[in-house]
């Protein structure tokens, strides 16, 4: 391996990838179907096409292996792409590790994270299939600020319901979205049927994604002209983020590098996804990377949550999904990672996770900001909460390469940046975090939801 000193590695625009990668043409075994919950039968395009286009429903089913990005997304991609990818090298020295540490940089992107990797390519779609308006749920704000740039590039209107809890803590996500034009409401509202019925119930209710996707669901199928949009979990979504990856890969072969270890924070999983499935796929064919998927402590859903059939929603009006499940009336604890509170993981990462090409950790949130701030005070770059938990084990790889006198590369993905999440670092340094782990009968409890439902 190569020791070149690179501080920031820049892949040239013109060989920006023009392709997404499809890993369902890879998996060794083969994704479980969705099913429709009233037959529990596989789901057919008809069951998804109330709220999303044709376009997006035929990548989500293709095995095609690779698919073409479409220029109009190409000519937006280059107003941040290709990101670069950073050496840690005084995050390096403060570790005194052996290890070469290295950051791809999603935090370059207007939005501020890896998030409109895919809103543009969504948005996109969405208007030339002829809709005029999008719905959306967001946790820490990230998605849904991408989404309302993606849909300004493109003309379309947009509706965001962001989860109570972050719509308080995070105010300026909010305001954000306003500026790129979108309507963005604390969820659950007194939009949607739902969001009242709910807040009748639990008036007092932190919220949570599963909630806020039911709202924005029930307003794409009550709307003219309206089509839902999903910032995680599905299959086009985490394709349309491999291009993080995929970028990483040929800035490595610049550097004369090669990764050992791949690590990334997961919430639905798209970020670890981007960055992880091109490795993932090396690995199907041989090679001996470790992949590294890190959850909080808080929301355990790849590390104690079972493989079951769940709703993507805690309404129960999505299709049900094959994945790694907390069960979908979970309300988690306010954690800062507002974005890693999903109580569902992407089917594609669950069966990755199945066949071990990957592996799963979790870290409290004090151990992710601690980190954070050991990232900040090196590398200079304030990471978002979510990214604070990859940044945590890429650290602990370090020293355990120290400790064995190895060297090794490690790459991750910096997902987002965290100027915009500044409440959270103030309360770890005012000491107001918890070290907040979930406990087994609070997932008990949360399982109950998924009794009677078929098992993949």
């Amino acid at each position: 391996m190569s020791k070149s000193n690179y501080k920031k590695i820049i892949l040239d625009e013109k060989k920006i990838p023009k392709k997404w990668y499809n890993i369902q043409a890879d998996l060794p075994t083969p994704l479980h179907p969705p099913l429709n919950p009233a037959t529990n039968k596989p789901a057919g395009p008809e069951d998804l096409a109330a709220i999303f286009p044709m376009n997006l429903i035929e990548q989500e089913v293709s095995r095609e292996r690779w698919i073409d990005i479409p220029e109009e997304v190409l000519e937006k991609y280059l107003i941040w792409r290709p990101s670069p990818l950073y050496r840690a090298d005084a995050l390096e020295r403060y570790l005194k590790t052996p290890a070469r540490i290295y950051y791809k940089n999603e935090g370059v992107s207007p939005a501020c994270s890896h998030k409109p990797n895919t809103a543009v390519a969504q948005a996109y779609y969405n208007k030339v299939a002829g809709v005029k308006r999008l719905t959306t749920e967001t946790g820490a704000g990230q998605w849904g600020s991408a989404l309302s740039y993606a849909c300004n590039l493109f003309g379309l209107e947009c509706k965001v319901y962001m989860v109570r809890i972050s719509y308080d803590q995070k105010p300026y996500r909010k305001m954000l979205m306003k500026v790129w034009g979108a309507d963005c409401v604390a969820s659950p509202s007194n939009d949607t049927n739902f969001g009242r019925s709910y807040l009748k119930q639990h008036p007092d209710t932190p919220g949570s994604l599963g909630i806020a996707i039911s709202e924005a669901i029930e307003d794409c199928v009550t709307s003219k002209d309206t089509k839902y949009s999903l910032g995680s979990v599905l299959n086009h979504v985490l394709m349309h983020q491999t291009i993080i990856g995929l970028e990483t890969q040929e800035q490595l072969k610049i550097a004369e590098d090669k990764a050992d270890v791949v690590i990334g924070c997961v919430g639905g999983g798209s970020n670890f996804a981007g960055m992880a499935l091109p490795f993932i796929k090396d690995k199907i064919y041989g090679d001996k990377v470790n992949v590294i998927g890190v959850e909080p402590t808080a929301c355990p859903t790849l590390t104690r949550g079972p493989f079951a059939y769940d709703f993507g929603d805690t309404a129960a009006t999505t299709p049900l999904l094959p994945m790694h499940t907390l069960g979908h009336d979970f309300v988690p604890a306010p954690i800062h990672a507002g974005g890693l509170r999903y109580h569902g993981v992407a089917p594609i990462i669950s069966r990755v996770l199945l066949d071990k090409l990957m592996e799963a950790r979790s870290v409290d949130q004090v151990t992710a900001y601690k980190a954070g701030v050991t990232f900040a005070r090196t590398e200079g770059f304030v990471p978002a909460p979510e990214t604070n938990h990859a940044i945590a084990i890429a650290i602990e790889e370090a020293i355990k390469a120290r400790e064995e006198g190895k060297e090794k590369t490690i790459v991750m993905c910096w997902s987002g940046n965290g100027m915009l999440d500044l409440t959270g670092y103030e309360k770890y340094f005012s000491g107001k975090l918890e070290e907040y782990t979930m406990s087994d009968e609070e997932i008990q409890k949360s399982l109950a939801s998924l009794k009677g439902y078929p098992k993949p």
